[in-house]
C-alpha cells in the first residue's frame, strides 16, 4: 500500500464512530477541481515520503481502545493490489473499515464485499452520465460505474453516495445525477470548498464558480424525494 497520509483521529469521516484516516497515493481520475493533487499528480507523489504499512498497523494497534474504525481515502485506494489484504489486517484488530472510492473498479469492490471487508462504502459520483468523462478528467467507462453503484447498494452493510458540486456543475446537472444513483438509500450533496493551501489538479477551476451552498439547499429540496437519507454538507 503506498501510503501517504494518516490522520489519527477523526469525528466526521465515518458516521458516528471514532476513525483513524488513512490517505493512500495515486489516482486514476483527474478530476481538474481535486483539491488533493499531491494525491494525485505522479510528479508531487514522486516527492512524498510514504508511511509504512507496518508503522500505520502499529499505531492502530497501540490506539485499538480508542478507535472504532479505520477509514481509507485517497486517491483511489482501489488502485492499489494489495488493498484486501490491507484491510484483511486492519480487520484482525477489531476495527470497521470504510472506504472511499470514486467506483472505477467493480471488480475489487465486489472482491472486498465478497471477504465481508467492508462496513461503510463511500463513492464519489461526480455527475451526470452525459458529463462523466469532463468532469473525472480521463474517459470514464460509465460501464463500470453504474456497475459500482449497483454493487454497494445491493452488498454494502452501510453506505453512501456524494457528489462534491464543483465549478461549472447546473442545478440540471444535479438532477440528471439522480438517475445514475436511483435506488440508493443515502445522497449527499457537497459544497465545493478549496482548504487553504490547497492546490487544484487544474488551478484554473479556481476562477470558475460553483453553487452556493443555498442554491444547493434549493436543489436538495427538489430532489430528495428520491432518498430516505441525505442532504447538503
Amino acid at each position: 500500500m503506498k501510503i501517504a497520509q494518516l490522520l489519527p483521529t477523526t469525528l466526521i469521516d465515518y458516521p458516528g464512530k471514532v476513525a483513524a484516516l488513512v490517505y493512500t497515493a495515486g489516482c486514476n481520475f483527474r478530476c481538474p477541481f481535486c483539491h488533493n493533487s499531491e494525491l494525485v499528480l505522479p510528479e508531487k507523489i514522486e516527492t512524498m515520503q510514504l508511511i509504512p504499512e507496518k508503522d500505520v498497523l502499529y499505531f492502530l494497534r497501540e490506539r485499538g481502545n480508542f478507535l472504532d474504525a479505520l477509514s481509507i481515502t485517497g486517491g483511489e485506494p482501489a488502485l492499489h493490489d494489495d488493498l484486501p489484504r490491507f484491510i484483511k489486517r486492519v480487520k484482525q484488530q477489531g476495527l470497521l473499515v470504510k472506504l472511499d472510492t470514486n467506483g472505477s473498479r467493480p471488480d475489487v469492490l465486489e472482491e472486498l464485499f465478497d471477504g465481508h471487508l467492508l462496513d461503510y462504502v463511500a463513492m464519489d459520483v461526480k455527475g451526470p452520465a452525459t458529463r462523466y468523462s469532463e468532469l473525472a478528467g480521463v474517459r470514464v467507462d460509465l460501464d463500470a460505474i453504474r456497475r459500482s453503484i449497483e454493487l454497494i447498494i445491493d452488498r454494502a452493510p452501510d453506505y453512501e453516495f456524494r457528489t462534491t458540486v464543483a465549478p461549472t456543475i447546473t442545478p440540471e446537472d444535479i438532477e440528471d445525477t439522480v438517475e445514475l444513483v436511483q435506488g440508493a438509500k443515502r445522497y449527499f450533496l457537497q459544497t465545493f470548498v478549496v482548504p487553504e493551501g490547497k492546490d487544484l489538479v487544474d488551478p484554473t477551476w479556481n476562477e470558475k464558480s460553483a453553487l452556493s451552498r443555498t442554491e444547493l439547499e434549493g436543489v436538495w429540496e427538489r430532489i430528495k424525494g428520491n432518498f430516505p437519507d441525505g442532504g447538503v454538507r
